[in-house]
């Protein structure tokens, strides 16, 4: 009920000058033809015209702004429900197993078991926190720190390597390397979140069995060209765009197969932008999936 009524008011704005000038547009259109029936002057006519033309690109401005507004709040309702989910389940389940263990005896495998899902809960909460949190600071993410000369192969092998564990992955058997030895000259921290985000998505969004090829190349323009391939479902190409938009999360959050808060791509453009570099997506050549596509400048380690 509250992202309604916010709807309702911020939209209230553009649908009040929208019928305005609407209301305008008809006036000027009788008064129009009225004073033509009274005469042929042409200074009638190019006034008319010029001045239907204001109105008419006005009412086109403002119908365009009312409809990025209500995009936005439909993506804010889904941000809203979407960490909803996300801190309430993992919040009911400590509780849970906190309650379970005060309240019976259990076998030791079982305190096992309870504290390693416990673990993985906390694990959670931790990673959507530092999410909300980069979104709140992305202007100033690694300002503490100097931009420094970033092997990238080690660098990439280190996200991967994180975002294995975190989903509990073989690197071997989930991760393929290409990578020409590269320099890039930037803050670390910025680089690894930026692939961090990318290659855990990769491996959240791919297959049952999800299969990640990571691929470094320089060209001779001095850019760095870094795709990171995944075995997913793919984007769909009227979405390609819109999915680097904040809260932008397709479908719905009762029906979508994974959870998140529609922030981590969000965070890679921003950030790649601020690195002078520039993101894509694309389908993946051959078979099914989607590469992500990340030109920075560098030079050949």
């Amino acid at each position: 009920m509250a992202t309604f009524w916010r709807s309702r008011s911020t939209l209230h704005l553009p649908i009040t000058l929208s019928v305005v000038l609407m209301v305008l547009n008809a006036t000027l259109m009788v008064c129009w033809i009225v004073l033509l029936a009274q005469t042929t002057g042409y200074g009638a006519l190019i006034t008319g015209t010029v001045v239907f033309a204001v109105i008419l690109a006005g009412l086109s401005f403002y119908l365009v702004l009312m409809i990025k507004e209500v995009r936005l709040n439909q993506r804010q309702a889904n941000f809203v429900d979407s960490v909803t989910h996300e801190l309430k389940s993992p919040i009911a389940s400590l509780k849970l197993y906190l309650e379970t263990l005060q309240l019976r005896p259990v076998t030791d495998e079982q305190r096992e078991k309870f504290y390693g899902v416990m673990g993985e809960e906390l694990e959670r909460l931790d990673h959507l926190i530092t999410q909300l949190l980069e979104v709140g600071r992305l202007d100033a993410i690694g300002e503490q720190a100097d931009a420094e000369d970033i092997p990238l192969d080690s660098l990439l092998k280190k996200c991967a390597q994180g975002a294995c564990a975190h989903h509990k992955r073989e690197e071997s058997e989930t991760i393929q390397y290409d990578l020409q030895p590269t320099i890039i000259h930037a803050r670390p921290i910025v680089m690894e979140t930026i692939f961090r985000n990318l290659i855990d998505n990769a491996i959240k969004y791919g297959d049952d069995v999800p299969r990640v090829d990571i691929k470094v190349r320089v060209t001779d323009r001095g850019r760095v060209i870094t795709s990171v391939a995944d075995n997913g479902q793919g984007v769909p190409p009227e979405l390609r765009k819109r999915i680097f938009g904040m809260f932008f999360r397709g479908g719905s959050e009762l029906t979508r197969r994974q959870k998140g808060t529609g922030l981590g791509l969000y965070i890679v453009q921003t950030l790649v932008r601020q690195s002078k570099g520039r993101i894509a997506v694309h389908d993946r050549p051959g078979q099914p999936g989607s590469v992500f596509e990340v030109d920075l400048p560098g030079r050949a380690g």
